[in-house]
């Protein structure tokens, strides 16, 4: 379970940052950063862990806790497709972490990034590997990009149905995959993925064979 161990080692304000949606074929890239004004309550820290590890509705509790702490500074950004294309999807990324530490109240005086590779924040900055199982501000972080992102994915859905984000949130699941061989993509799909763009090229050929989609 995470602790408050390594936020209190370096003293001051210390934000923790993740992102999450480098891996779906559709959505942006979205990124949380938290930080605590005073150390996290021991309710609060009971609720918190590494994103991945929590169940929708303990990702969803946990979510509400934080929203509602006093003493907790929340943030997020995004990239957007259109970014992760022009940036590739590890400096879309870094720039919704950017982003997302920008609108703390304050700067931090160290910023904890998930992972073993962090932009420039303008301040300092320790990457922790597995950091969103280790420390709390982290893996607060990992829950609000989490929850963000699931939410965003489920209003798409509604405009795209035919995909199942509001199930997959963008990855690539065997029916999200289907969906594509049938329909295409959208504006949301990541067309610089390679599988987006191979079963994009698989409609194209078919189409012009005459095979064309039934849907």
């Amino acid at each position: 379970m995470p602790d408050y161990a390594r936020e209190l080692q370096h003293g001051g304000r210390v934000a923790g940052v993740d992102e999450v949606g480098r891996g779906p074929l559709a959505g942006p890239v979205v990124a949380a950063a938290v930080m605590f004004e005073s150390g996290v309550p021991r309710r609060l820290a009971a609720l918190l862990d590494d994103s991945k590890k929590l169940s929708p509705p303990a990702r969803l509790r946990a979510y509400a806790a934080l929203r509602a702490a006093r003493g907790a500074h929340v943030a997020v950004a995004a990239a957007s497709v259109a970014e992760i294309a022009r940036l590739n999807i590890l400096h879309a990324a870094f720039l919704a972490m950017r982003r997302a530490v920008a609108r703390l109240p304050c700067v931090p005086d160290m910023v904890l990034v998930d992972g073993n590779a962090a932009p420039d924040f303008g301040c300092p900055v320790e990457c922790v590997v597995g950091g969103d199982g280790e420390c709390l501000s982290i893996a607060a972080a990992s829950i609000v990009a989490k929850v963000t992102r699931d939410r965003l994915m489920e209003r798409l859905s509604r405009r795209w149905p035919a995909y199942g984000w509001e199930r997959n949130a963008g990855y690539a699941t065997a029916a999200h995959r289907d969906a594509l061989h049938r329909a295409g993509a959208t504006p949301h799909h990541r067309d610089a993925f390679g599988t987006v763009r191979q079963l994009a090229l698989d409609l194209a050929a078919r189409q012009d064979s005459g095979l064309g989609a039934t849907s």
